[in-house]
C-alpha cells in the first residue's frame, strides 16, 4: 500500500477536525449559557441545567429537552407586592378607602 493511499481516503486534515470540535464545543457553551439565564428566571436549578447540556455529545439532547419542558411547563405567577394585593383588596370592595389609606401608609414606613 502506498503511503499516501490513508490520506486520500480520508481527505479531511487533522487540524480541521480540531477546529470543527471548538466551534461546536462554543456553540455548546452560548447554548448552555442561554439555558442557565432562563432556568435562572424559571426558578429551574440553573447550575444543574448548565450541567448537563454543556456535556460534550449529550448536552444538544439535554438542550432539546430542557427547551420542551419549557414549553408544557405552566408560567411562573409574578410575585405580588403588598401594595398590589392592598389594590386588588381595594377594587374587590373586601375593604374601605380609609382602611385602605391606614394600611397604605403603615406599609410604607
Amino acid at each position: 500500500m502506498a503511503p499516501g493511499f490513508m490520506y486520500s481516503m480520508y481527505p479531511m486534515h487533522p487540524v480541521f477536525g480540531l477546529y470543527f470540535m471548538i466551534i461546536i464545543w462554543l456553540v455548546q457553551l452560548v447554548i448552555a449559557f442561554l439555558v442557565y439565564k432562563d432556568a435562572k428566571e424559571q426558578k429551574m436549578s440553573p447550575l444543574l441545567w448548565f450541567i448537563l447540556v454543556i456535556v460534550p455529545m449529550f448536552g444538544f439532547l439535554v438542550a432539546t429537552i430542557y427547551v420542551i419542558i419549557r414549553a408544557f411547563r405552566m408560567p411562573m405567577e409574578a410575585q405580588k407586592n403588598p401594595l398590589d394585593i392592598l389594590k386588588e383588596r381595594l377594587a374587590k370592595g373586601e375593604i374601605t378607602t380609609e382602611e385602605y389609606e391606614r394600611r397604605k401608609s403603615a406599609l410604607m414606613e
